[in-house]
């Protein structure tokens, strides 16, 4: 498994770093079929861990504790807060989420709870806060890095005004600063190229991108809208916001660009599956893949594809396929600016 910096933290990463989002109840809640992934992860050399004390309720960062048990110093541990947590009742509470002081303080101490460690090696901000003073997370950040509870931190799909706008607080106030962003990046969604990576590499930051089989469409599954059953991961995840219709413009949009990549992976040989992960390792600017199976077959085919390098004409091909800088897919409305949302930009009567 290849390594890498992440940033200039100087803690090495390898190159792939397995996310869990798919564990836990309503995808994978089978614990001890996760627990075999990630520890038939860490075997095959990785040593990155992605969770988040929203996916699947917290229930994500517990199965990872349960892993790393006896194993913990040898793994780079990351986790996120941000989306609303209910309480150990089931209950809300508007104050438990967002980047607030009072909710970064609160939400590391449970993370560290439900992962049975005593520190978090990367703790991340899993989206900007409109609400919230920029240096009022930081600083409550900076405090629990002091504390010894997380070592680094970051931020997670944002936008790269925003990212500076971090930077310069930080220095401003003297603060710890964002080390890495986590950022989405697939042959079908192409945007972070614009800004976000040039600013990343501006300010030395380390990138970890998500998504490269693009929620399942650059697997090679899904050609035409027939194959998209109700088990399908696109129709699953696109529940989310709202539902999923193959037959939306967009949609059909893909499809095509993804008839064409497939052609593209035949010609050189390579499961496109296979094709998608590896372009994602190939900008300079990212440190780390995450790949998130939900089972140990997915896992043992993203893992297989670790090591393998596009040629120059292949790469050169993709980009007339999909333009560098191109989104495709939109389809995550989770990583967009708060700022292009209708009750965002209307007055309020």
């Amino acid at each position: 498994m290849r390594m890498t910096t992440l940033g200039r933290t100087g803690i090495h990463v390898s190159r792939l770093c397995l996310g869990t989002m798919m564990f836990g109840k309503g995808q994978n809640a089978d614990h001890a079929d996760c627990v075999r992934i990630i520890h038939a992860a860490l075997d095959a050399g990785i040593n990155f861990v992605d969770t988040a004390d929203g996916y699947t309720l917290g229930e994500s960062e517990e199965i990872v504790g349960k892993a790393l048990r006896g194993r913990r110093d040898d793994v780079v541990v990351a986790t996120k807060f941000f989306w609303p947590r209910p309480r150990p009742d089931g209950t809300l509470d508007a104050n438990r989420r967002g980047a607030s002081r009072r909710w970064i303080i609160q939400a590391a101490e449970e993370s560290l709870v439900r992962l049975g460690t005593d520190h978090i090696d990367l703790y991340q901000q899993h989206r900007f806060d409109p609400d919230t003073d920029p240096e009022v997370s930081l600083s409550a950040l900076s405090d629990l890095v002091h504390q010894g509870k997380i070592r680094v931190i970051g931020s997670s799909a944002w936008p790269a005004e925003r990212i500076v706008e971090a930077q310069w607080a930080a220095e401003r106030r003297v603060l710890e600063r964002y080390a890495c962003e986590q950022a989405p990046y697939s042959l079908l969604r192409r945007g972070i190229e614009r800004a976000v990576l040039p600013t990343c590499r501006r300010y030395g930051m380390g990138v970890i991108t998500y998504g490269p089989l693009d929620g399942g469409f650059l697997t090679g599954r899904y050609r035409r809208a027939e194959d998209f059953t109700p088990d399908a991961r696109p129709v699953r995840m696109g529940a989310r916001w709202g539902g999923f219709d193959p037959e939306d413009a967009v949609n059909q949009r893909k499809l095509e660009i993804v008839a064409r990549l497939a052609a593209l992976a035949d010609s050189a040989g390579v499961p496109m599956a296979h094709l998608a992960q590896a372009w994602a390792m190939e900008h300079p600017d990212v440190s780390s893949v995450i790949i998130g199976p939900r089972t140990m077959e997915q896992f043992t085919d993203s893992v297989a594809a670790a090591d393998l390098v596009l040629d120059r004409s292949l790469l050169d091909a993709l980009d007339e396929v999909v333009p560098p800088g191109t989104d495709i897919n939109l389809f995550d409305r989770s990583a967009l600016p708060p700022e292009l949302d209708a009750t965002y930009r209307r007055r309020h009567r």
